[in-house]
């Protein structure tokens, strides 16, 4: 087996920016994508965001291609959601963001995900890492 370490912030909205991730079922969602990340053989490091994107900070075996994880990702949470929640109204957009960063970054990185909310509220984003659309 390879030793890796490969560290990822993967962005992705809702198609057309629209506010689909309900506060209702959004912990679900979370929770679906960090299993489906584990089922992959990633290492979830945390997952939060806003009605209308989400933040994923994984860490992914190099013998997975990102586009093909993330496809997986994406599709089978719209199919969980659809499934559960919005009678097949609920879709991502195509397009993502993907950053690599170092291991040393990894806390302010998951910290900064997992404050979402507050930096949108506050307004301190940090523009690198909104980039989805």
């Amino acid at each position: 087996m390879p030793y890796w370490k490969l560290y990822y912030h993967i962005v992705w909205g809702t198609k057309n920016g629209f506010d689909f991730i309900s506060p209702a079922w959004e912990k679900d969602l979370y929770d679906y994508l960090w299993g489906k990340a584990i089922a992959l053989e990633c290492i979830p490091h945390t997952i939060n965001g806003m009605p209308n994107h989400l933040h994923v900070v994984l860490s992914v075996p190099p013998k997975l291609a990102l586009a093909k994880t993330i496809g997986l990702l994406k599709g089978s949470s719209s199919h969980h959601i659809n499934e559960n929640y919005l009678d097949h109204t609920f879709a991502w957009q195509a397009e993502y963001g993907i950053f690599s960063f170092a291991e040393k970054s990894l806390s302010k990185i998951v910290s900064y995900v997992q404050n979402q909310k507050k930096h949108h509220d506050e307004n301190t984003l940090y523009s690198y890492m909104e980039e989805w659309k």
